[in-house]
């Protein structure tokens, strides 16, 4: 359904050229877990760290090494402590495009996540789905676009 939105509006025309995503956040009680998660499921590394009385936030990026995650341009995940009495944000939610999903699904329970469900096919667009969760259940969905 993401994929379904977004595309449209996309086609719709309301995507102004001067607007990129900057990033997507995650919150969890225990950040360095959720960092671990994240670099051992999809090899992003930390490239900010942000630690004040009442914020404590880590940038991630992806890159073959920690210096080339901190000049990716790229969009960043930003992982930050949610207060203990804080809800589950039900909105939390990665979109990650994949090569490979088996083996995407394969990284993510590895290192500590799950899956809903089985992968599905987008319509007849050769994409596949999958839905997962990562340790704190924030929301992933990875998408593996058509093999040409």
């Amino acid at each position: 359904m993401a994929v379904a939105t977004a595309a449209g509006l996309l086609l719709a025309g309301f995507v102004q050229a001067d607007v990129r995503l900057f990033g997507a956040r995650v919150t969890g009680d225990d950040v360095p877990r959720l960092v671990k998660f994240y670099e051992s499921a999809f090899g992003l590394k930390e490239v900010n760290r942000v630690d004040l009385p009442n914020v404590f936030e880590v940038l991630m990026n992806f890159g073959d090494t920690v210096d080339a995650a901190k000049v990716n341009r790229g969009p960043q995940v930003v992982v930050m402590r949610r207060a203990p009495n804080a809800p589950k944000d039900p909105v939390a939610h990665l979109l990650l495009n994949v090569t490979d999903l088996n083996a995407a699904v394969a990284a993510v329970t590895a290192a500590g996540g799950s899956i809903q469900g089985k992968p599905f096919a987008f319509g007849k667009t050769g994409v596949l789905i999958v839905f997962a969760s990562d340790p704190a259940g924030n929301q992933l969905e990875m998408i593996q676009p058509p093999k040409r």
